[in-house]
């Protein structure tokens, strides 16, 4: 039995051939998943510094064992007043084993234990709330020299600059859509140029605009979905191992970032990879495909509005 072939009635598997769009719409794709990432990871690393590091306030109370001005020792009566103090989360005084171990690498451990060290307290404030300047006078009153450190000036330095990767992401973005649709109408108008005279035949004939136009983005559309296919699943294996290095840096526990990876096993993946980055990646297929298909329709409705 012979093979039958369906032949498009304006031949567009001559005029748009499938290798040269797929490869550039996927080289396209790759960039802008690589772009997306940065953005992404950006704003990652500016949250988890904000409501993380970016959120403590280091309190130091010299001389923690001597009285207070009410009662009590200076340490007790300060900590009584961060338990008690609204937007405060926790207050964890640091051990003498956690505070040798933060001065280890500025002051030489020479196991004097009377080494006269002041007590550290880590505050864990709310997000947006910052309570220690208007508490600061009281903790003052009944513990004099006490200092608070806050790495406010830090926390905003960086999210400066992770505004700025984001919009240098998104500037990148909006280039390689600009090339995208520069690409995707250059091929339309070679395809056009290409069958031109039955173009013009059978729109002579009564074809409507909308007829061609949807023939065109038709196939345009699908060649840029298959493109953007390709370059989510190119850029795939790159993001999964920037994301591996990057989970040191990320929300993830530290048992989760220094445990080693299976390749095969998703699961894995799901605590390391951020779910932003996959549903981009799924995302980028179908906005490829879409713009393919918006951008052939106004192209090839243009073209025909010129005809005689």
């Amino acid at each position: 039995m012979a093979r039958r072939r369906y032949h498009d009635g304006l031949a567009l598997h001559q005029a748009l051939p499938g290798q040269f769009l797929p490869f550039l719409v996927a080289a396209m794709s790759f960039l802008a998943a690589l772009a997306l990432a940065g953005g992404i990871a950006a704003h990652g690393l500016s949250q988890r510094w904000t409501h993380g590091a970016g959120a403590v306030t280091t309190v130091q109370v010299p001389g923690p064992d001597d009285p207070a001005a009410g009662s009590g020792t200076r340490i007790a009566a300060v900590q009584d007043i961060l338990a008690h103090t609204p937007g405060i989360i926790t207050a964890h005084r640091l051990s003498d084993a956690e505070l040798r171990s933060l001065l280890a690498p500025w002051i030489e451990q020479t196991g004097d234990a009377s080494l006269p060290l002041p007590a550290v307290i880590e505050v864990h404030t709310a997000a947006g709330q910052d309570p220690m300047p208007p508490l600061l006078p009281r903790l003052e009153a009944i513990a004099p020299g006490v200092m608070v450190e806050h790495d406010s000036v830090w926390s905003d330095r960086l999210a400066a600059l992770a505004a700025s990767l984001q919009a240098c992401a998104l500037l990148a973005v909006l280039i390689v859509m600009t090339v995208a649709v520069c690409v995707v109408m250059a091929a339309t108008r070679a395809g056009l140029q290409t069958r031109r005279q039955a173009i013009a035949l059978i729109h002579s004939l009564g074809a409507m605009d909308s007829y061609i136009a949807g023939r065109f983005a038709s196939r345009v559309g699908l060649l840029a979905l298959v493109g953007g296919l390709g370059g989510s699943l190119a850029a795939l294996p790159m993001l999964l191992a920037m994301s591996h290095l990057a989970a040191p840096f990320s929300a993830v526990t530290d048992a989760q970032a220094t445990a080693p990876v299976h390749w095969r096993d998703p699961r894995a993946w799901a605590d390391i990879v951020p779910h932003a980055l996959l549903w981009m990646l799924l995302a980028l297929p179908p906005a490829a495909g879409m713009t393919g298909w918006v951008t052939t329709q106004l192209t090839v409705r243009a073209w025909l509005r010129r005809l005689p």
